[in-house]
Parts: structure tokens; C-alpha cells; sequence
């Protein structure tokens, strides 16, 4: 691979984060000497794209996007492509590609540390991250070349009302703009005007949402039981899709109440907790109602609609979770956890491996040395301050990540190597 300076190096934008962020680090790195093009697959990209002289539409049907991206690659001199997320369709092509053609790789996702945290690796994320085979032992090794103090997690979402106005206003250009974009497909099975109306639908809800999350949190708060918490995910997020044995939230959901039902004793309670963007499209409000019906739990199973996680993990025995990343905010308050897809933190020292009926009898503790060494690792590597969607995160998120873009280590061969630039530490702000 070539260790081409920013004047010769060439990144090829694919598809980002709803909203400015794409756009924002392009011209940043324009002004090191590099060169940003984008490729864009529907109008909704090229809304947020705001150099239109950079800008390649994709238009043609998404049988020809491999012999495509090898000819941008070869018409610009593409060294790096950028994309968020590496399993969606037209990403994995790229991606296989690009390792074909020894380009860098840098792929952007959600913090696995989230609020207040993004992730940027090069190469793959979730269950294609290089931390899927690196043992704690290596990643202590790594750390001795460190003294950063970890920051303590901030307590809530942060920029959650951004991300939602710039889902709903990307489904807006897409339903409403597309008209050159015919032949794009949407990565998800739903189509984009339902994709639209659930985005519009869960903004105008927020006042509705909010007072039976407020009444259903009360409930567990004032009810005096002890209660095991399940982790819930969005079921089209490609983390569940790709990287879990479930096709279905209501699998998972099935799974865990059964569980509960033959392993936890009798005046213990289980809570769902739903995902800040859950939109209803599964109806698995409806499912869970169902299954505790069937399992004869009803009176002890509780769902809470989106919100802050942490006033519910404060006092939960357990969490059991298919792979999200709010996972590690159980690990850091102590709390056992049991994980069913690949997820990046379910190591050996920290993860139970008793059978669900067990764990929510006797459940094991989690080796708290160990976990906080990953996360110490974790804040010394991939996971970068600040976020995509709002104006502040965007600020924080760039003051840092593009000097990690250019630089010709990625972020765990750096720290091993000691060739890591100085981080910066997070001040959380309420």
C-alpha cells in the first residue's frame, strides 16, 4: 500500500451518516492537499453534498456499480475510499474491491462507546473489526505505551433529535427528489416513502413517546422488584442483520422471555428496553405483550419506549442483549451480561457463557480488571470524541479524526507501534 502524502492522496466518498458530516471532512481534507470526490446513489446524498463539482451520481442499476467503482477508481486515482458502515450492498462491493485493489479503507460507525464517542477503523466494523480477534492480553500489551486516564461515559444520547431530523429530511429528498436516481434500490426492505413517514411519524410522537416512557419507567422505578434488562436493537440495523442469529427482533424477544421464564425466580421482573430510533415498523411492543402472555409472565414484563438507558441500568441484576453497543454501559457499571451476535466487546472475561435459564438465576460477574483495560484500549484507538449529527459533535469529531485519517497506521497498529498522536479527552457536558 502506498504511503502517499495528503497532496497525492485521493479519498472516494460512498454513503455517510444522514446530514453534513460527509461533507464537512471532505473539505478538511482538501485543505491538507488531498483530493475528496463522492459518489452519490440517490438525491438524498447529493442534498448533503455540498461540493458539486466532487460530486459522481450513481444512477445506472446496481448490477453495474462493481465495474463502476473500479472505473472511478482508475479515472481519479482513488487511494482511499471513506464509507459508513462496510456491510450494506453497495459498501461490501466496495470494500472487496478496494482490498483487490490495496486501497485504504476507512470506515465510519456509530460509537461503540456511544453517546458521546464515534468509531472510525480501517478495514471493517462490528463483527469485521480487527478487536473480533484481539485477545485483552494483546491489547495490554498495546497499553503499556499509555498513561491516558479513561473518561467516565456521559449518561445520555446527545445529538438523538438531530439524527432523527436528518433521517426524516434524507427520506424527504429520496421520496421527493429522486427523479435522476430511477434505478436506486434502498438497503432495507422497506420502501422510502414508508421509511419517510416513519421518521415524520416518530418526530410528531416525541410528547406521546415521552410520557409512556416517563409512566412505564416509574412503574419499574417505584415497583420495588428486582428486574433483568434485555438490550433491544433496531431489526434492520445491519449489526443485528449481519452479525446475529436472528432474523427477527420477536425471535430474540422470544428467546429471552422463555429463558426467563424457566431461569429467574419468581419476584424478579424483565424489562425491554427499546432503542432511541425504534419506530414501530415491527410492532414489537405487540410481540412481547404476546410472549409474556404465552410464557405466563405477563404481570412481570415491562416495556419502555426509547429514552435514557441509565437510570434503568442503575438498578438492573442483568442485561442480555443480541450485540448492541449499549452492552459496554452495562459492562462499565458492572452488571452481568449475556450477548447472542458477534459484537466487538463479547471477550471471555467479560461476557457470561452460561445458558439463559442460568444466567438469570445465578448470573456471572463480568472480570471488571479486564473490562476496564478494553475500554481504556478502546478510548486509546478507535473510539473518537465527539458525534455525526449535531453542529458541536461534528466540531469535536474533526478536531481529531482526519490527522488519524492521513496518518499511515491505523488506529490499533499505531498504539501497538507508538506512533499514536496525543488524544483528546472528552469533557462532557449536560
Amino acid at each position: 500500500m502506498s504511503n502517499a502524502t495528503s497532496q497525492h492522496r485521493v479519498f472516494l466518498f460512498l454513503q455517510g451518516p444522514h446530514g453534513p458530516f460527509f461533507s464537512r471532512l471532505a473539505a478538511m481534507l482538501r485543505k491538507t492537499g488531498a483530493t475528496a470526490w463522492r459518489v452519490g446513489f440517490n438525491a438524498g446524498d447529493r442534498a448533503f453534498w455540498f461540493d458539486r463539482t466532487s460530486y459522481i451520481p450513481f444512477q445506472d442499476p446496481p448490477e453495474r456499480w462493481q465495474e463502476t467503482f473500479r472505473d472511478i477508481v482508475h479515472q481519479k486515482s482513488v487511494t482511499d475510499i471513506v464509507l459508513y458502515g462496510d456491510v450494506r450492498g453497495i459498501h461490501a462491493t466496495a470494500v472487496d474491491e478496494a482490498r483487490r485493489m490495496d486501497l485504504r479503507i476507512h470506515v465510519f460507525e456509530e460509537g461503540y462507546m456511544r453517546p458521546y464517542w464515534v468509531t472510525y477503523e480501517r478495514g471493517g466494523s462490528n463483527g469485521h473489526s480487527k478487536l473480533m480477534t484481539m485477545s485483552i492480553e494483546r491489547m495490554r500489551h498495546a497499553l503499556e505505551l499509555s498513561d491516558m486516564e479513561a473518561p467516565l461515559p456521559p449518561a445520555h444520547w446527545g445529538d438523538m433529535r438531530q439524527h432523527m431530523f436528518y433521517g426524516a429530511l434524507y427520506h424527504w429528498f429520496v421520496m421527493f427528489r429522486n427523479g435522476q436516481y430511477r434505478n436506486f434500490r434502498p438497503h432495507r426492505s422497506l420502501s422510502v416513502g414508508q421509511e419517510f413517514r416513519l421518521y415524520l411519524n416518530k418526530l410528531v410522537r416525541i410528547p406521546v413517546t415521552w410520557a409512556q416512557r416517563f409512566l412505564a419507567t416509574q412503574r419499574i422505578r417505584l415497583g420495588g422488584f428486582p428486574y433483568h434488562l434485555a438490550l433491544m436493537q433496531l431489526e434492520h440495523d445491519s449489526s443485528f442483520q449481519k452479525h446475529s442469529p436472528f432474523n427477527t427482533m420477536s425471535e430474540f424477544a422470544e428467546m429471552v422471555i422463555s429463558g426467563f421464564a424457566n431461569g429467574a425466580p419468581g419476584h424478579h421482573h424483565l424489562v425491554f428496553k427499546a432503542h432511541p430510533l425504534e419506530d414501530g415498523r415491527g410492532n414489537i411492543r405487540k410481540s412481547i405483550r404476546e410472549l409474556a402472555r404465552k410464557y405466563k409472565v405477563a404481570d412481570r414484563v415491562h416495556y419502555v419506549r426509547g429514552g435514557k438507558l441509565a437510570r434503568l441500568l442503575d438498578d438492573a441484576r442483568t442485561a442480555v442483549t443480541v450485540n448492541s453497543t449499549a452492552g459496554q454501559q452495562a459492562l462499565w457499571r458492572g452488571i452481568p451480561i449475556k450477548v447472542f451476535g458477534d459484537a466487538v466487546y463479547a471477550k471471555p472475561e467479560f461476557v457470561s457463557h452460561q445458558s439463559l435459564a442460568a444466567f438469570f438465576s445465578t448470573p456471572s460477574r463480568p472480570d471488571m480488571h479486564a473490562y476496564k483495560d478494553y475500554r481504556r484500549y478502546l478510548l486509546e484507538t478507535s473510539q473518537i470524541a465527539g458525534g455525526f449529527y449535531s453542529a458541536r459533535g461534528r466540531r469535536q469529531l474533526l478536531r481529531q479524526v482526519v490527522d488519524m485519517m492521513l496518518a499511515p497506521d491505523d488506529p490499533y497498529d499505531a498504539l501497538r507501534r507508538g506512533t499514536a498522536a496525543p488524544r483528546q479527552q472528552l469533557r462532557v457536558v449536560h
